[in-house]
């Protein structure tokens, strides 16, 4: 399949992805159409690493982009992932040219087991 030009473009959270997934799931079934390979994948994928609620993950996303050093790119990132370590969280910052006190680092960890 050629892809002639892209409509347009937006950031998605795994957990809101899971939920498109279930529902075009939910929609083949019914309509008794076959699933392809690549979409049984994906929905295996989406719920295997999706770790909380659609809700729970952008309520996430738009408090940590209240905080002072978070670029929206990396709040979705860590919504996410859902890091429980500094070293995890560190890692999602790897890129970045400024490094987190621990203080920031444990602001961020904290809002993350809120919303877990």
């Amino acid at each position: 399949m050629k892809v002639k030009r892209i409509v347009s473009e937006e950031r998605m959270l795994l957990p809101e992805l899971r939920d498109t997934l279930l529902s075009v799931e939910a929609a083949r079934l019914e309509s008794e159409e076959e699933m392809s390979y690549e979409l049984r994948k994906s929905i295996e994928h989406a719920n295997q690493l999706s770790k909380t609620s659609s809700e729970k993950a952008r309520a996430l996303v738009d408090e940590l982009v209240k905080l002072e050093k978070m670029k929206e790119e990396i709040a979705y990132r860590i919504a996410n992932l859902m890091p429980r370590t500094r070293d995890e969280l560190r890692a999602i910052y790897a890129k970045e040219r400024f490094n987190l006190t621990t203080e920031e680092l444990d602001e961020i960890l904290d809002l993350v087991m809120t919303h877990f």
